[in-house]
């Protein structure tokens, strides 16, 4: 019978191979560079082995799709904190990877320990991307009144000016908290876990797989949510009711957004920044920047967080699928960061467009699986193309992998098509093509020095959209 492992993308990959390089399982290309996230065992030939996001591998085997798993207990427990029946059975901690989660309040807060934050008179708001580890927090300190914003990311750049606190990862020693972030405790303990399905563990023999994983150890490296940096001085925003405040996107979306801003005669510094600064500061009169998930703007703005954000419009198309309402609206077109939203499917599916499909899922009669990061655009195209039953299926990254084992079609960003077609898929749809732009709130009433800021700032980044 065919064992099915689930190993991670990121920041254990490395130290996840080279355990199991010890264990003997001889895995055919498991490193940074792979191009396929299926692998193949020499050891083990009827081994079916994925590499996944680790945000989604406790998923995945809780619901029984993998039988094993390896990923970091911060993920374990951000599952059963809200879904205790479905946890994953913890078989071993393999001792890498090591880290922890903290409770982090500004070094500008008032706040010194845990304890006070029982006494806090006002609403408590926690920002992390570990939401129900945080809520499960809040709920056993029993605060009064407290709000969880979840992020995907970032975390740290929120207190004190959008959040009382934030939990988020670190090193073992909480003095690395970087961002003007001081920690008030320590919440989880974390390291690198095999897990099981519970099903699986029960009634599949799965002692030989295991017996190569006994004894093998490896030297201990600590680990973090997010790659370690030097720290820097950390300045407190000052913000008033003529403060502009703006949102710029970390990670690939840099390069261009930099390019666009000079161009616009605007400058920022430290933007990217080497030492993890996510507060750089800028030559406009008036105006605060922070650096967040372009994910997390549209909500960001919504909740009246930020004034302008530069976030890509399939980010803000998913949040309006989901808040038509919302008073978040595009300002700017940049034409630049293009990629397209396509649906895809496996190569063997016999459809080539959206109405094969249909038909195709209509004759199967089956409930149809769309796996995605963009979960509020697949929910509203399921129901558009008419597509029947269905299920959509949230994943964090590495969205190929899903199809055909895992999910039937799905809903994802691509520059070229070159990766969907190196995984055996195939487009069938184009939903819409995506570029990035400058958003902001809608009939948001402001004072006249803001508002003229504003303007100024939508007026820069509009003629440096239109230049050449």
């Amino acid at each position: 019978m065919a064992v099915r492992i689930a190993l991670p993308k990121g920041k254990l990959l490395v130290e996840t191979a080279a355990f199991l390089e010890k264990a003997g399982w001889q895995l055919n290309d498991y490193s940074q560079t792979m191009r396929n996230y299926r692998l193949k065992s020499a050891r083990f030939s009827e081994m079916l082995i994925k590499v996944f996001q680790e945000k989604d591998i406790p998923i995945q085997v809780a619901i029984g799709n993998y039988d094993l798993g390896i990923c970091g207990l911060e993920w374990i427990e951000e599952l059963t904190s809200k879904y205790a029946a479905a946890a994953p059975v913890k078989i071993r901690n393999l001792g890498y990877g090591k880290g922890a989660l903290y409770i982090a309040a500004s070094r500008t807060a008032k706040i010194s320990a845990i304890k006070d934050l029982s006494m806090e008179p006002d609403a408590v708001r926690i920002v992390s991307e570990y939401p129900n580890i945080a809520e499960s927090f809040a709920l056993n300190l029993r605060l009064r009144r407290f709000g969880v914003y979840p992020v995907w990311g970032a975390a740290e750049a929120y207190p004190p000016e959008n959040a009382t606190l934030a939990l988020v990862a670190g090193d073992t020693d909480e003095k690395s908290l970087n961002n003007g972030l001081k920690s008030l405790g320590k919440v989880l303990d974390f390291s690198a876990y095999v897990i099981a399905n519970r099903t699986s563990w029960q009634q599949k023999d799965l002692s030989e797989v295991m017996g190569t994983l006994e004894n093998v150890q490896l030297e201990a490296k600590e680990t973090t949510g997010a790659a370690s940096h030097p720290s820097f001085h950390f300045v407190p925003q000052i913000i008033d009711k003529d403060t502009v405040r703006l949102a710029l996107p970390d990670g690939h979306a840099q390069k261009h957004t930099v390019q666009l801003l000079n161009k616009a005669g605007i400058q920022v510094d430290d933007y990217p920044s080497k030492t993890g600064n996510r507060r750089p500061t800028t030559n406009l009169e008036g105006v605060v920047i922070k650096v967040i998930r372009p994910q997390d703007m549209p909500l960001q703005v919504a909740n009246d967080s930020f004034d302008l954000a530069i976030t890509g419009i399939d980010w803000l198309n998913d949040h309006l699928d989901m808040f038509p309402g919302s008073p978040v609206q595009a300002l700017v077109d940049f034409k630049v960061s293009r990629v397209k939203i396509v649906a895809a499917v496996a190569g063997d599916v016999p459809a080539d467009n959206i109405y094969d499909y249909r038909q195709f899922c209509q004759k199967n009669a089956s409930s149809v699986r769309i796996a995605s990061e963009y979960i509020n655009i697949a929910d509203k195209y399921a129901r558009d193309n008419r597509l029947g039953m269905y299920r959509v299926l949230p994943t964090w990254g590495a969205t190929e992998a899903f199809i055909p084992e895992d999910a039937d079609i799905l809903i994802e960003n691509t520059e070229t098509g070159s990766t969907i077609a190196r995984h055996n898929l195939k487009i069938i749809d184009i939903l819409f093509e995506s570029t990035a732009h400058l958003i902001g709130a809608k009939n948001r009433e402001y004072s006249a020095v803001k508002q003229t800021r504003i303007a100024n700032i939508i007026n820069l980044l509009s003629k440096a959209a239109e230049s050449k």
